[in-house]
């Protein structure tokens, strides 16, 4: 009897992973639509500010405590990467790339997230690791040289740096999660962050953004309620229930399905170059989060302090 609920629990963690990963793939395109009429500003941390409204009644409701000190370092960490820095950057990106494009390099994020766990938990990613890394990561280059003409744009490096901090953001959200809870991390990350971005977006709107059209609100409202909060919501349950090993394969899917977004919402064409880096990129990944890794060991310094 436990073994058939224990079955069930997990595969129903596994279908929250696959719905999380599905809400995460629908991002990209739907702040390339909402960049357009909002701002990379407004798009970017507005919608925080509506998450962090929902996340709050819900706190209240629920009558969560309140994090400790340790727990609130880390939580302006999650802040930093997951709702300022992310939707920042990416929302400034948007403006300028294809959500495609965007998709092939954030498809690394899940490379740079095992490679920033291991260096928090003081773990030496292996040779394998650094060299399904590389791979990626010149094949996201190689792309980016592509549509570029030969160059890389500032938008590209903004994508990078999304990933690099959104890495360390998942890292740190990981560890919180254990003690914390799982969707308790990105509520509270909200929470913290929403009183240094009310000013910002408030002096970035304007009364034409009260004409723009029907599907940039729709995103726009998407990206404040399924993106920011319940898609984060489904994905660290389906974690909770269904094992991070097992929900966390969901994750190469990702990138197709961002691709397939871009081609159905934007009408962007896809080509088999495209597909190609994609498949590279993705199983990069796979390599690379499946690598060994070995924790440091402690100094002779260290171990005479004991």
């Amino acid at each position: 009897m436990l073994g058939e609920k224990q079955e069930k629990k997990e595969r129903l963690g596994l279908l929250l992973g696959v719905i999380g990963v599905f809400c995460f793939s629908l991002t990209l395109p739907t702040t390339r639509i909402a960049v357009e009429y909002f701002g990379p500003t407004v798009v970017g941390l507005g919608r925080t500010v509506i998450a962090s409204v929902l996340v709050a009644i819900v706190l209240l409701i629920r009558r969560e405590k309140l994090p400790s000190a340790k727990q609130f370092k880390g939580l302006i960490v999650v802040a930093l990467g997951a709702v300022l820095g992310f939707p920042l950057l990416t929302s400034w990106a948007m403006e300028r790339l294809p959500a495609s494009h965007g998709a092939v390099v954030v498809a690394l994020l899940p490379l740079a997230t095992a490679g920033c766990a291991m260096l928090r938990a003081r773990e030496l990613p292996s040779f394998k690791y650094w060299v399904a890394s590389v791979v990626g990561f010149l094949a996201v280059i190689a792309y980016a040289f592509h549509l570029g003409f030969g160059q890389l744009q500032y938008a590209d490096f903004a994508l990078l740096a999304a990933v690099i901090i959104l890495a360390f953001s998942y890292a740190e959200g990981g560890l919180l999660a254990r003690d914390l809870g799982a969707w308790q991390v990105i509520a509270w990350a909200l929470v913290i962050a929403v009183p240094f971005i009310v000013v910002p977006v408030l002096m970035n709107v304007t009364g034409e953004m009260l004409h723009a059209p029907l599907k940039a609100w729709i995103s726009f409202i998407y990206l404040a309620v399924v993106s920011q909060f319940l898609a984060y919501v489904a994905w660290y349950s389906g974690l909770a229930m269904g094992g991070i090993s097992r929900v966390s394969q969901m994750q190469y899917l990702q990138p197709f399905l961002m691709i397939l977004f871009s081609a159905l919402l934007l009408n962007e064409s896809i080509t088999l170059f495209t597909i190609a880096t994609s498949v590279i990129v993705v199983l990069s990944v796979m390599v690379g989060k499946n690598a060994p890794v070995r924790k440091v060991q402690a100094t002779s310094h260290s171990k005479s302090m004991k």
